[in-house]
């Protein structure tokens, strides 16, 4: 007898839809997996007998081939135990054919019968679309992104069973629902915990309403780290599109990102300086997986010391910045969303101090080397850029605590409001054809402009970025009407003088 069980396997950041085929016949008993499996595949006979046999079903005594369509793609992963083990219940007559009519499975068997989650979960479910997706109960949070009524959830070879016999019925429960499984817990950080730095604290807040990258330039110990860790707490849940782009490029890394209560959380990465092209723009070993940018997308892309990242890493930031999206040419070629918020720090020269004239011990020629490791067109995709002077220790240890993050995220969200209306999830995203309309400027501003360029201060791409954080300090200040002089200036203040961000003897 023939059973035919749809299901999916993962292909870097992709899903394929496979159908497996199982044929159990008379002969000596053997089995035999066909169709390109990989060796976790070829494995699966294993762990399947023992799950049948641990949930008190059946293991044919007859010669078994399972074939794995379409035959010509290659297939990995411990997915395929659960469509694989229903297929010989149904093969062997211990299930019904009808039974498994309409229904995906997805899910690794453990040697107890218990099925279990699997990288790239959500992909696989969305890669079977017009059937109702069975998956471990432990990914029902991630599965259940992909719509009501497209997955089901089960703990156990032996609860699927029952379930098809008819005998328990199918549950469909919310995400909030779900049992979502339980990371590292993580130190809650706050606003308030910073009790200087006022610049960099509206910094903060301009970033995350706007989108606007955001470089912190200044001496070690100065806090810039600090000020940027609390950066990601601004920001607003992810929404439904940029949700589902998050938790799919995570799950495709073999990664769990947190869904709670149905609300995915911006995701922050920070990768070190030893992260190699690949693993920044993703491919690597598994061909098309996702890299640190497509696992920023929705969040924030955290780089401490700029300047310590190989060339190679910093080259490929500039194309993502600008399109949103990542391209991996490498074998098994794929594009990834990637438009996150970029924030950077840097020390002013090599020996961390800098700033006050006879701190810095380095050589001018030391100082311009240093400096020219952030090329050009990088900088020049700061629209904030932002120096940070170590805080004197009265306002360290004497002074009340910030403004705490709950009450700047307010306002945050009330400005992005504004940024809705006009289309846009935030100002950073607005074109540049668009600026005219939305950002005039009066002849007062426009002389400000005229100024910084004409002194080198600005390039064509500066100016757009000036009126873009303008607009957004004017959400801010809740004006909806044209930018004036006052938010202009605060633009150009947050954006900086590039050539005076490192000190003395800089570029």
């Amino acid at each position: 007898m023939i059973a035919t069980i749809p299901s999916a396997v993962l292909v870097g950041a992709t899903a394929t839809a496979v159908t497996v085929e199982v044929h159990v016949s008379n002969g000596l008993p053997g089995f035999t997996v066909v169709g390109l499996p990989d060796a976790a595949v070829r494995e699966s006979r294993d762990r399947v007998r023992a799950a049948l046999l641990s949930s008190g079903l059946p293991w044919p005594r007859r010669r078994v081939t399972v074939n794995l369509a379409p035959s010509g793609t290659r297939k990995g992963g411990a997915g395929l135990d659960l469509p694989i083990a229903l297929g010989l219940l149904v093969a062997g007559g211990a299930l019904d054919a009808d039974a498994v009519r309409g229904l995906g499975f997805v899910g690794e068997l453990g040697l107890d019968g218990a099925v279990r989650g699997v990288p790239g979960t959500l992909v696989l479910v969305e890669a079977l679309p017009g059937l109702r997706v069975v998956v471990a109960r432990a990914s029902g949070a991630e599965a259940a992104l992909a719509g009501p009524g497209r997955c089901a959830t089960a703990a156990a070879l032996s609860e699927v069973v029952a379930r098809l016999r008819g005998r328990r019925r199918w549950s469909d429960p919310a995400a909030s629902e779900l049992p979502v499984p339980a990371g590292p817990a993580e130190a809650p950080v706050d606003l308030a915990d910073v009790r200087a730095h006022p610049l960099g604290r509206r910094a903060l807040e301009v970033a995350a309403t706007g989108l606007h990258h955001l470089l912190l330039v200044g001496p070690s110990g100065s806090g810039k780290t600090f000020l940027a860790r609390r950066l990601a707490g601004l920001l607003p849940d992810a929404d439904a599109t940029t949700a589902r782009a998050v938790v799919r490029a995570h799950s495709a890394a073999g990664q769990h990102h947190p869904v709670t209560a149905g609300a995915v959380r911006p995701p922050v990465r920070a990768p070190g300086h030893g992260v190699s092209p690949a693993g920044m723009a993703g491919g690597g070993g598994s061909g098309g997986a996702p890299g640190e940018l497509a696992l920023a997308h929705g969040g924030v892309l955290l780089l401490e010391g700029l300047e310590g990242y190989a060339a190679g890493v910093l080259d490929l930031l500039p194309g993502p910045l600008d399109e949103g999206v990542v391209r991996v040419h490498r074998p098994g070629a794929a594009t990834h969303p990637a438009r996150f918020l970029l924030v950077g720090t840097v020390q002013p020269c090599p020996c961390g101090e800098g700033g006050p004239p006879g701190a810095c011990r380095c050589q001018p020629a030391a100082r311009s080397r240093h400096a020219r490791r952030l090329a050009g067109p990088l900088l020049d995709r700061f629209d904030l850029c932002v120096r940070v002077e170590r805080a004197p220790a009265g306002a360290l240890l004497g002074s009340e605590p910030g403004e705490p993050t709950a009450a700047v995220a307010a306002r945050v969200a009330a400005a992005r409001r504004r940024a809705v209306a006009r289309g846009v999830a935030a100002n950073g995203a607005l074109a540049a054809p668009r600026l005219a309309a939305e950002v005039p400027l009066d002849d007062a501003s426009g002389a400000l402009v005229d100024r910084s360029l004409r002194a080198g201060g600005l390039t064509a791409r500066g100016v757009d970025a000036v009126r873009r954080v303008a607009r957004t300090l004017a959400d801010l200040d809740g004006v909806d009407g044209p930018v004036d002089g006052g938010h202009v200036r605060e633009a150009l203040l947050l954006r900086g003088d590039r050539a005076l961000l490192w000190g003395e003897g800089g570029r």
